[in-house]
């Protein structure tokens, strides 16, 4: 299957100027764990991309100003992306080689077209298939190992 057959098309952008705030209550408002970065609403051409994560891991452990930190501060920069022509295999295969759970769906302008989640691709792929790619997903990049705390 294509991935323009399966792919969310109703998106959600923001752009590097948005504000961290901005873009984690569109996220939530809307339900979605990312938002494609665009260099403007009219032309949608992708800079980069936000996740929850990413606000997490930068905006509250740096305890850094949601209010006044932009998007284009915390968001992934040149994201990997995928076509609409790409099958969901591909996806598939792109999930998990990075470890991540959603990809922009990129037009051959570069516009943003859409988003495939892990979700989608789930959908329309046999239970052991999932599985299989829920483990890789989410298999650590790298161990990190636990060093007994000093007793007192």
């Amino acid at each position: 299957m294509l991935v323009k057959e399966a792919m969310s098309k109703e998106i959600f952008f923001c752009v590097p100027s948005d504000t961290a705030q901005s873009a984690a209550r569109t996220m939530r408002l809307r339900g979605v764990g990312a938002l494609p970065v665009v260099s403007d609403s009219a032309t949608k051409r992708l800079e980069g991309i936000v996740t929850d994560r990413d606000l997490c891991c930068s905006v509250v452990a740096d305890a850094m100003l949601a209010e006044t930190t932009r998007v284009a501060d915390v968001m992934t920069p040149n994201p990997i992306i995928c076509a609409p022509e790409n099958t969901l295999e591909d996806c598939e295969k792109l999930m998990e080689k990075w470890h991540i759970r959603r990809l922009p769906v990129v037009d051959t302008l570069g516009r943003c077209v859409g988003m495939i989640a892990q979700a989608d691709i789930a959908l329309h792929a046999p239970a052991a298939k999932v599985a299989k790619m829920l483990a890789e997903i989410s298999r650590p990049m790298a161990t990190v190992s636990q060093v007994p705390a000093a007793r007192a």
